[in-house]
């Protein structure tokens, strides 16, 4: 089948992306031609474009995650038909595309009552929200906790899935306009980094103990204001680093500032078994249908302005999710 997809021909900036039609190919064992309704658009696909995660070859295309129906099963898939609904986060770039084969085994159908662009811009950062929160470390009822950029995609799912666990979300962003966003999705506290001191409210909200827990996805510009929020023994999770690398770090550090506790935790590790992808799937889409989690689609660019919205993502203009339409 004849496609349209956006590639790239070498690492660079946003203008690095083109658009170019292509031939699907022929859909073999094990996979599913799917038409895209809508495609999630993720940090990571940044990090793609500008080589800081080199891709495996060029021309290469981009993007891991959309949302469509399914046109074409291959000869051994059982458990899908043509017609369905279906979501994915995969484990190969290409969704920015109108038509693509993905493997069978990465697809998750979207249940009635979801449309599939809330599904695009709601699976890789909710299932990366749920991870997060249940398994890098399970939020408790009663804790207070600090969620850098929680105006971000991922943040904004992670806030609402912590505060309905009954947790204290201390909330960050960049700029004022964005407070009154976060505040919506749960926040009891939302802090613009410019004007107040993260450190010395989460330390007053615990009584000057400071938070079980920092999650930081924005890098070198908050690094060292979370581990001065942590308690004793406390855990970083850096899952992102919008604001550029980290630099070379002292671990000894962890050690002066109270034993504190580090980890970088990846999406492949967390949903590469079928089973648990599944489970943190159907946890998602639940949440989503009785109202815990809300994803509004804040932003929408078309297939062919792949560029426009790497620059909006990448200049963290951006709050919740933002999606490209074929």
């Amino acid at each position: 089948m004849q496609g349209t997809r956006i590639v790239i021909d070498r690492p660079g900036g946003p203008e690095v992306l083109r658009q170019e039609s292509y031939e699907t190919g022929r859909v073999a064992a094990g996979e599913v031609l799917v038409r895209h309704t809508a495609i999630g658009l993720n940090f990571i696909d940044l990090h793609h474009r500008s080589g800081r995660y080199p891709l495996p070859s060029y021309p290469s295309p981009i993007g891991l995650e959309a949302a469509g129906e399914v046109l074409e099963v291959g000869p051994d898939v059982t458990d899908l038909k043509t017609g369905d609904r279906v979501a994915y986060s995969a484990m190969q770039v290409g969704a920015y595309s109108d038509v693509r084969i993905v493997a069978a085994d990465r697809l998750l159908r979207v249940p009635d009552g979801i449309e599939t662009i809330t599904a695009a811009g709601a699976l890789n950062k909710g299932l990366t929200a749920h991870f997060l929160c249940h398994t890098t470390y399970e939020v408790q009822k009663g804790e207070t906790i600090v969620v850098h950029a929680a105006a971000g995609g991922v943040g904004s799912i992670l806030c609402q899935w912590a505060a309905s666990k009954g947790a204290i979300v201390i909330g960050t962003v960049g700029r004022a306009d964005k407070a009154a966003f976060a505040k919506a999705n749960g926040c009891a506290r939302v802090v613009v980094l410019d004007r107040e001191d993260v450190v010395d409210i989460a330390r007053k909200m615990t009584d000057g103990r400071g938070v079980p827990v920092v999650y930081d996805a924005v890098g070198p510009a908050t690094f060292d204001l979370s581990l001065r929020c942590l308690r004793q023994r406390g855990l970083l999770v850096s899952f992102g680093t919008a604001s550029g690398p980290l630099p070379p770090f002292d671990v000894f550090q962890l050690n002066r500032l109270g034993s504190l506790y580090l980890t970088s935790p990846g999406f492949l590790d967390h949903t590469t078994d079928r089973a648990e992808y599944v489970k943190r799937g159907a946890d998602l889409f639940a949440a989503i249908k009785n109202g815990t989690i809300k994803v509004p689609v804040a932003q929408t660019f078309p297939l062919a302005a792949a560029a426009e919205a790497h620059t909006a993502l990448q200049s963290r203009s951006t709050t919740g999710a933002s999606v490209l339409l074929p």
